[in-house]
């Protein structure tokens, strides 16, 4: 499919950003939002004060010498920064950590439902491997379901990532879901979203990786829980089916990690 005209769809939401398909995106879409207004308001400020000097003080205008030591001039400096702060970066930076607290982060939150679909990666140049628990709801059984650049998750259940790469960092990057998430050899990193609506959505790296970066590409299925669960069913079966014991490159699954 073209996922060029996928993602830029004409209900895309904002200054043509990717369509938001998930539960919790219009946190980020309304910290760039507040950001992009708050430059505009003193980017305008500064151009209006800038053209009323110039025209105020013409060429006839006799320069006065001011080290800007005065204690007007002070006070008047300190008000403009506590102003800028407090209604500006206090305000972006308050929510911006109050939504990683309470949600982006909050990891126990996805860990705790019993919907939750956990998804291992184990990424490298240049492909998105992934690895769900079977039917037996266990990794690095049989039944294991490996998929690669073709990723599936259910509508309303949290969809909670374990990554880690074998070679150099890649960060896994679903913009319609609003995901963006480093991975990096050597560690697991996590990562979580809760999808509202079906669909097939790009997934990228946003980390340069290599000659062919550009090569690391796949797609995230987002399908009704009716149809995941039939997917699940059967994708689990094709595992035990594709199952070889001696395949030991195809067993990097890991224990599920409560605490990381």
């Amino acid at each position: 499919m073209d996922f060029s005209t996928r993602l830029l769809e004409p209900n895309a939401q904002g200054w043509d950003r990717p369509r938001d398909v998930s539960v919790d995106g219009w946190r980020i879409d309304n910290m760039t939002d507040g950001a992009l207004a708050a430059i505009t308001a003193l980017f305008v400020i500064m151009m209006i004060w800038m053209l009323w000097a110039c025209f105020k003080h013409g060429r006839k205008h006799a320069a006065e010498y001011s080290d800007g030591a005065s204690k007007n001039w002070v006070w008047a400096k300190l008000g403009i920064a506590i102003g800028i702060f407090v209604f500006v970066d206090g305000v972006l930076f308050y929510h911006s950590v109050h939504d990683l607290d309470t949600v982006f982060w909050n990891f126990e939150e996805p860990e705790k439902n019993p919907a939750t679909v956990r998804i291992e990666m184990n990424v490298r140049q240049w492909n998105w491997e992934a690895r769900y628990a079977g039917l037996d709801g266990k990794f690095s059984t049989p039944d294991d379901i490996v998929l690669v650049n073709d990723l599936h998750a259910p509508v309303g259940a949290p969809v909670l990532f374990q990554l880690t790469a074998v070679d150099v960092l890649h960060a896994l990057y679903i913009p319609n879901l609003r995901v963006k998430q480093d991975v990096v050899p050597g560690m697991v990193t996590r990562a979580w979203f809760t999808a509202k609506e079906p669909g097939e959505f790009e997934i990228g790296c946003a980390q340069h990786c290599g000659t062919n970066h550009y090569k690391m590409r796949g797609s995230m299925t987002v399908q009704s829980k009716e149809d995941f669960q039939r997917w699940l069913e059967a994708a689990s079966k094709d595992g035990v089916r594709a199952f070889n014991p001696s395949d030991k490159e195809a067993h990097w699954g890991w224990s599920w990690r409560k605490e990381i």
